[in-house]
């Protein structure tokens, strides 16, 4: 990837002291927040009182294996929709990246994240969206979508958003279980994993033990400089999150995603999704 845009030499935004205030609204809480208030919050969306059953993804097999003593007895599963690939880009090239993304404002989000934000502003709730302001990817995201489409799950993808979240443990960063939005949003959601290793935690109601009132738990660990792409059963019935406790250093991701069916030929709004593709793929993305 050496026809990334030059490095200036800046000061790592994300590596400075704790930021004053924080993002957090409603329900959400991090580090900062916490402090202020005096006292402690549950980061994870948990009651002590819940009990899961937790399984590790294992990308060689495709399995979903028990984890720890507790859970040796409860036999693996299959865990459709999910692609890992290591050593996607190389030291250098996150070096590079992360340098870029520095360059930019990094705006406060919640849960101790910040974030910058390439793609429409949109109103999901009441399922509208603006292209006014919507400049495209950032140029130095065009090698490593070029990259992407040389994985067979990935070949056609076409992304026409990019969210860059910043994640740190001295703000208590962290996202709740949740769901990404399928109006807009397709098939695939794919997230390069950049500065440390983390974990994902992929959740859902138990269907088979009612006894687990916290219901499922799976596990898959992301490696520093790794692709992941959720698809299929692991994109639309599984919640996705990051705790707290596993993010243990400077943790910066790209997550991509495509358009749904809606926005494609042959969709209702066939023609808004060609202008936000044509807009998204010239690479001359700000963050909004």
């Amino acid at each position: 990837m050496s026809s990334l845009a030059p490095v200036i030499g800046v000061a790592m935004a994300g590596e400075g002291g704790v930021e004053p205030g924080c993002g957090c609204k409603g329900i959400r809480f991090c580090l900062i927040c916490e402090k202020q208030n005096e006292r402690k919050i549950n980061a994870n969306g948990q009651t002590p009182q819940q009990t899961r059953s937790r399984f590790v993804y294992e990308p060689a097999s495709g399995l979903a294996v028990a984890e720890g003593e507790l859970d040796a007895g409860r036999s693996s599963f299959p865990f459709p929709g999910v692609f890992l690939c290591e050593d996607f880009v190389s030291e250098e090239e996150e070096r590079e990246m992360v340098q870029q993304m520095d360059l930019d404002e990094w705006k406060q989000s919640q849960s101790g994240r910040r974030k910058q934000d390439y793609g429409p502003k949109v109103n999901f709730k009441k399922r509208r969206l603006k292209v006014a302001g919507f400049s495209g990817l950032p140029g130095f995201s065009r090698l490593v979508v070029r990259r992407m489409k040389e994985q067979p799950v990935l070949k056609d993808f076409q992304p026409v958003e990019q969210c860059n979240l910043d994640y740190h443990p001295r703000r208590g960063s962290s996202i709740d279980p949740h769901l990404d939005d399928s109006w807009l949003w397709g098939e695939r959601l794919v997230t390069l994993n950049l500065l440390s290793d983390t974990v994902l935690t992929m959740s859902r109601a138990s269907t088979v033990e009612p006894q687990c009132t916290g219901g499922v738990e799976v596990s898959i660990p992301l490696p520093r400089r790794s692709l992941l792409v959720l698809y299929g059963e692991a994109r639309f019935q599984w919640k996705h999150s990051i705790r707290r406790e596993d993010v243990a250093d400077r943790r910066v991701c790209s997550t991509f995603r495509e358009l749904s069916a809606e926005f494609l030929p042959g969709g209702e709004q066939e023609a808004l999704g060609s202008e936000l593709l044509g807009i998204a793929l010239g690479f001359r993305g700000v963050p909004l």
